[in-house]
């Protein structure tokens, strides 16, 4: 039978290793920055272990403005135990890899992302994030700004004008204009259409 300190010991390498070993890239935060992270972050985000450990979320954006919006929204949002999730647009680092995980430095990719704050009172302060790359379901190659990435992501969870401009801080009637600007580029008649395509990531007949 193992003495206490060897149970403790044994213990830790198995929790360490479902950590490293998770099917989904997994994350310890401190007031945003990384703090530790697996294997299958890495490779989601082609990076390595020097190029996130102690570096803020910020990297993983598209844009700065992303970054500090959805840093808003965690805060704004948080259940009572601290829970938060959502999709986003995130960045690779590199474009390390073959197959179906090569790709381009800097490449966009649908992502969802979930997670609890060890501290509710604080949101930042500390936590554990969970991160699922969609992008064998959801295709990313319609060129769209950062507000219209975040509405995309809305709509494609079947959020209305109302429920979206109150997650973002927005008017109904700037999310419709939002709305419409992205029927344009996708050319959709109707609002499930404009879900499909986007899903799809390609414009229709008429779509820029």
């Amino acid at each position: 039978m193992k003495a206490p300190a060897q149970a403790v010991a044994a213990a830790a390498v198995d929790y360490r290793a479902a950590f490293e070993l998770a099917p989904l890239g997994l994350v310890l935060s401190r007031q945003r920055q990384v703090v530790d992270c697996n294997a299958e972050l890495l490779a989601m985000f082609r990076a390595t272990r020097e190029q996130l450990i102690g570096q803020s979320f910020e990297i993983l954006y598209p844009t700065p403005d992303e970054f500090h919006r959805t840093g808003s929204r965690i805060s704004a949002q948080l259940d009572a135990q601290g829970r938060y999730a959502d999709e986003r647009v995130m960045k690779r680092l590199g474009g390390a890899g073959t197959g179906s995980g090569a790709g381009t430095a800097g490449e966009l990719f649908w992502c969802h992302v979930s997670g609890r704050a060890l501290q509710p009172g604080d949101p930042h302060a500390a936590g554990i994030w969970a991160f699922e790359d969609l992008s064998a379901r959801r295709v990313l190659k319609l060129e769209l700004t950062a507000r219209e990435r975040e509405i995309a992501a809305l709509l494609i969870d079947g959020l209305t004008s109302k429920l979206i401009g109150k997650r973002l801080g927005l008017s109904p009637r700037t999310v419709d204009v939002y709305r419409a600007r992205l029927m344009r580029k996708t050319g959709a008649a109707t609002t499930p259409d404009l879900v499909n395509r986007l899903l799809q990531g390609q414009p229709g007949p008429g779509g820029h």
